[in-house]
């Protein structure tokens, strides 16, 4: 404990990173023992110029964070809604997790002023959410998993996260393009692409098609599981 205090005085005064360090404790409320990992963690790929050094990148901790907040979302809603079943569950979860939410969280909590610094080109919204979830897994390697849940449920979730707009959002991504396409005019068809067996299972590729142009596809073993992604992505690509 009094090592980990040293580190953090040492990190916000001494080290060579200290203005990274300066810049990312306002954000986080605290300044980290292990920075080079928050650092790590909102650096783009595409600021691997060093080609010796391609992995320094935020791809594997954002695959860790995935991990860790899928599990802090599933127990947070399972201890906040002791009377729901698995289904309701199942889709509030989908809700949290899903790039959009991610996007606008991290956008709320100002993470593109510092990932703007450690990326090349335009930023774009699912960056911010890639570094959202890199940063959670920061905080596991950090703190492990007992206060990297607390901390997230505390400072992330119950700070920028609607819960009760979230319950009556509508995740009938199909229903919604389709409501949009009758009121702005526009003809939308679900179309199949193709259909293979895959482990002696149908697997689907749909597609979404607007005004005869493709906007999005995606699989999924259910036609209309594949259906629902597809729409989805053509959501986000459309800006509905």
């Amino acid at each position: 404990m009094i090592l980990d205090t040293l580190r953090r005085f040492y990190n916000i005064y001494f080290s060579s990173e200290k203005d990274f360090a300066r810049k990312i404790k306002p954000l986080l409320g605290f300044t980290p023992v292990r920075l080079s990992v928050f650092k790590q963690a909102f650096y783009h790929r595409s600021m691997n110029v060093d080609q010796s050094n391609k992995s320094f990148n935020n791809e594997r901790l954002e695959y860790l964070g995935d991990a860790i907040l899928s599990t802090i979302v599933a127990e947070y809603l399972f201890k906040k809604y002791p009377a729901k079943d698995e289904g309701f569950l199942t889709k509030m979860r989908s809700k949290i997790v899903r790039r959009q939410t991610l996007n606008e969280i991290a956008d709320k909590m100002g993470l593109d002023l510092i990932l703007s610094e450690y990326s090349q080109g335009k930023m774009s919204n699912t960056m911010l959410g890639n570094a959202l979830e890199a940063m959670v897994g920061a905080l596991y390697i950090e703190f492990g998993y007992k206060k990297t849940s607390a901390y997230v449920i505390r400072q992330i979730l119950m700070k920028y996260l609607d819960i009760h707009a979230l319950e009556q959002q509508n995740d009938n991504h199909k229903s919604i393009i389709l409501e949009w396409s009758q009121k702005n005019g526009h003809e939308v068809e679900f179309v199949q692409m193709s259909k293979i067996k895959n482990d002696k299972r149908d697997f689907f590729r749909m597609a979404v098609m607007v005004n005869g142009d493709k906007i999005s596809e995606a699989e999924d073993f259910n036609k209309k599981a594949a259906e629902q992604k597809a729409a989805e992505l053509a959501i986000v690509e459309l800006k509905i």
